[in-house]
């Protein structure tokens, strides 16, 4: 199946689609360090990315898709500074927001199937009206905006046609657009964000968005009931940290959860040295240095070593804040290194990075868990497989 991959940043959603079997014919991104990064995990034989075609580093609003009509998928991230929290919210106002022209690459290529991600920011109760336009466009992408009306006249007008039950033209079945916690899905990281998912009508597919398999209880008991998580990790019973609201809570649960332990930043770091306390063995993994600098104030206190980590920030200008902190037992804080937010963000230890050190923060910061996108994007086929299946049979 092919792919088309917009806004690619680092490649994060990228990686995952294409570990769903999808292959990309075209990825687009306008911005040159990660297209440098693209470019040479590509030219390394990364895992997933070795087949990938040379990126488009352009701006998707130059390009024309009209050629590409008909393609299986067609993927990407938006870009979100108009939502994120961190941004000025100024959503259809700002010359930033790529969903018109996400809607216009839907439009030309006409795919069976869609996949974008944004923040959980798009959903704030400030950008409901916005959060429904997008949705109606995604539905009807047939139905422009015209040179004469705002945005509100188009959105009228597609909600009309939405509650006319008409069914000509071009349209998707799109599922009411959700937020995933991808420690959910077994990231080692807290990090909620919302994916649009449509399939093209006429191909009947019924889709919901893939079940959660770990959760904060299953960690817990593995934790504070069981006692694995430690005796996994060798960790000495008088160096076990005993948070008592987490403690208190793990007693709360009666019955083993049925679903896998989140991970933990602990996890995901297994195999590499600390690079402050053991710095001649971190020199052996490649982006994985020490970053001086790393401070701990109040709502900055970093990420303990035992949850999964707190969302990675792109941050102010690629420097990121205290988020991309780890949080010793003993209270110290230092920063992540490039290696360490590459596994909580799950790209492989083969993928590297281009730029300083707050320009791959910032790439990391922005991009999607690869492991995530893989769960999405596997049921995304799994589901046309079988209305390809039903279509052939037919």
């Amino acid at each position: 199946m092919k792919a088309i991959e917009l806004f690619a940043g680092a490649g994060g959603l990228g990686l995952g689609v294409s570990r769903a079997g999808f292959t990309p014919i075209e990825v687009v991104e306008w911005d040159r360090w990660c297209c440098d990064t693209i470019r040479e995990n590509r030219a390394r034989g990364s895992d997933g990315v070795r087949h990938w075609p040379q990126p488009r580093e352009a701006d998707v609003r130059s390009l024309s898709f009209d050629g590409l009509a008909g393609i299986d998928l067609v993927t990407g991230g938006p870009p979100c500074q108009p939502f994120s929290l961190g941004g000025r919210h100024r959503a259809q106002h700002d010359h930033r927001d790529m969903w018109p022209e996400a809607v216009r690459v839907v439009r030309e290529t006409q795919p069976s199937a869609f996949i974008f991600e944004n923040v959980k920011g798009l959903t704030r109760e400030t950008f409901a009206i916005y959060f429904s336009y997008i949705f109606l466009q995604l539905t009807y992408p047939e139905i422009v905006f015209r040179a004469d009306e705002t945005w509100l006249g188009h959105r009228a007008r597609l909600e009309q046609h939405h509650t006319s039950s008409r069914s000509s033209g071009l349209s998707y079945r799109v599922l009411p657009p959700k937020v995933l916690n991808a420690a959910n899905y077994g990231v080692p990281q807290k990090r909620a964000r919302v994916f649009f998912v449509g399939f093209r009508s006429d191909l009947g597919v019924e889709w919901s968005f893939p079940r959660e398999t770990h959760s904060r209880d299953a960690l817990l008991w593995d934790q504070y009931r069981g006692g694995d998580y430690w005796d996994r990790h060798e960790i000495a019973k008088r160096h076990r940290l005993a948070d008592e609201p987490a403690v208190r809570a793990a007693e709360a649960i009666t019955v083993r959860p049925a679903t896998l332990p989140w991970a933990t930043t602990r996890d995901a770091l297994i195999g590499l040295p600390d690079p402050e306390l053991s710095p001649q063995a971190a020199h052996g993994f490649k982006d994985h240095r020490l970053q001086a600098g790393a401070r701990s104030y109040q709502g900055h206190t970093g990420s303990p070593l035992d949850e999964p980590a707190k969302t990675l920030k792109a941050g102010v200008h690629g420097v990121p804040g205290g988020e991309n902190m780890l949080r010793r037992s003993d209270g110290s804080v230092r920063y992540f290194t490039v290696r360490e937010s590459a596994r909580l963000q799950t790209f492989p230890d083969d993928y590297v990075f281009h730029g300083s050190w707050s320009e791959t923060m910032r790439q990391l910061g922005n991009a999607v868990p690869v492991d995530l996108a893989h769960v999405v994007a596997s049921s995304v086929r799994e589901h046309l497989n079988r209305a390809n299946a039903h279509a052939g049979r037919a």
